[in-house]
């Protein structure tokens, strides 16, 4: 028999920074898809880099902007997204994405497959933040790899929160 899995607003699991700046509302895990699927509400602050650079090997990302003004880098490229708009980014190329609005942003993260949201999960844990001498270890347990040396350009550039 299947099980019906609702979710209403507010419910599911969510993590959140330190500082309050990011937040992250697990809506379905890829435990619960077999690792096909993940789906992830990401709440960011205004202005603030929800990540450094980086690339995933496994998983190809979907930012769907339901609130707010989405920035991103896909590789040199850098877009802009408003609310209703939806961004993909592959597996293998180097990005990073940011609140670029002055309000909150939030988007729906559609990953696929599923499993990145673990590294989320641990990131939210105390001692988790993005520090450059342990993160690059971290993120190769879950085959990705960051590049703080270009973020911190992105950051001067939109005068961002990391």
């Amino acid at each position: 028999m299947t099980e019906v899995r609702m979710l209403g607003p507010g419910e599911g699991e969510i993590t959140s920074d330190p500082e309050g700046t990011r937040s992250d509302r697990y809506l379905i895990d890829g435990a619960l898809t077999g690792g096909g699927f993940a789906l992830v509400e990401q709440v960011l602050a205004p202005r603030v880099l929800a990540a450094p650079v980086h690339l995933h090997t496994l998983e190809d990302e979907y930012s769907f902007v339901l609130e707010g003004r989405l920035g991103v880098l896909l590789g040199d490229e850098e877009v802009f997204a408003d609310a209703g708009t939806l961004v993909f980014k592959p597996r293998g190329q180097w990005h990073t994405f940011w609140n670029a609005g002055d309000g909150t942003l939030r988007i729906l993260e559609m990953i696929a497959p599923g499993g990145i949201e673990q590294l989320f999960r641990k990131l939210a844990e105390p001692g988790g933040e993005y520090d450059p001498e342990t993160l690059p270890a971290l993120a190769a347990q879950f085959g990705c790899d960051v590049d703080f040396e270009a973020t911190m350009p992105v950051v001067e550039r939109h005068q961002l929160i990391f």
